[in-house]
């Protein structure tokens, strides 16, 4: 989902990486040691933090990737929704910058597409479910001149990311279910192609200031739980607003943890116990979104409420 609506960004988003891996190294299924990985030793089952054993401080020229350990699942194509754990190092103090692990082993969600940063991408996209994949680099190639001072990685540190491919997540096309009736309080749906464009508030009544959610189509999947990752698209416009705010129809499905707070409060109370391949609408009040102080990029007031159109079209 947009960075607008959520409150703390995904480790993945804010990586602006640049530059190509190189496929190089150990493929043999065990621990990696070879020139690639600089002398390193990755070792550990996937799906369980890695044990790394630095030899001295990483001095990279270029990005290398090594596989680690070979899975034995599908190979992730352009396009896939994958889970991945990811660990990442300071190669100059041989210290842990970052860990899924550390949440309790739940791994991100994202696209294998152009969206994502081309060092990342490159790390998984060819590789097989069950994979280890690691990745040696400079700072600056991994997360641009700055370096990552979130991480504590400066712009003249190296880097070392490993990342377990866990699965390749089934994505719906577009809502799958039976079509309901619309509620009375909500904006009607504008579609071109099959694609939702826009709100129409012709007749829509006044906000009333509750938090409303309904199902124009009920999905005939799982019920979404708290702390899944859900891949939706969906479309924001403000109450009597010409056009949208936000939407990904556009673009690409976005994949987001739910119920947990990465996203407006809103989307949290009405979309855990929804069933994938529901078309939701939603009406959320201020207190619900973006508060008293509104979203000043996105022109949202702090009196505006704000309606959507979410499609749930994976939860895993």
């Amino acid at each position: 989902m947009s960075r607008r609506l959520r409150r703390l960004p995904a480790i993945l988003l804010p990586l602006v990486l640049a530059g190509a891996l190189v496929a190089c190294g150990n493929d043999d299924g065990d621990s990696g040691s070879d020139d690639a990985l600089h002398g390193i030793t990755i070792s550990g089952d996937v799906g369980k933090a890695p044990e790394v054993k630095w030899n001295g401080k990483l001095d990279v020229k270029k990005t290398e990737t090594t596989v680690v350990t070979e899975g034995d699942g599908d190979e992730v194509k352009e396009g896939d929704q994958v889970s991945a754990n990811i660990w990442i190092g300071n190669g100059y103090s041989q210290e842990q910058a970052y860990s899924t692990y550390d949440e309790g082993g739940k791994p991100e969600q994202f696209t294998a597409g152009n969206d994502l940063n081309p060092v990342f991408k490159d790390a998984i996209l060819g590789h097989k479910v069950g994979s280890r994949v690691a990745v040696t680099t400079t700072a600056t190639e991994a997360f641009g001149e700055s370096g990552n001072s979130q991480m504590g990685i400066a712009p003249d540190d190296s880097v070392l990311m490993i990342v377990d491919i866990m699965d390749i997540v089934v994505v719906l096309d577009g809502p799958q279910g039976a079509e309901q009736k619309a509620p009375s309080w909500a904006p009607g749906v504008i579609e071109d192609g099959g694609k939702v464009t826009g709100l129409d508030f012709t007749g829509t009544p006044k906000p009333d200031g509750k938090l409303r959610s309904a199902a124009l189509i009920q999905g005939d999947g799982d019920k979404v739980e708290k702390g899944q990752t859900i891949t939706v698209n969906y479309l924001g416009q403000v109450y009597k607003a010409k056009k949208p705010f936000d939407e990904s129809y556009t673009k690409q499905p976005a994949s987001f943890a739910i119920g947990v707070g990465q996203v407006v409060s809103g989307w949290d109370k009405t979309l855990v116990g929804a069933t994938v391949g529901s078309r939701m609408i939603l009406a959320i009040p201020p207190a619900e979104g973006y508060g008293k102080q509104g979203n000043s990029q996105a022109g949202i007031k702090g009196t505006d409420t704000l309606y959507f159109v979410v499609d749930i079209l994976a939860a895993s």
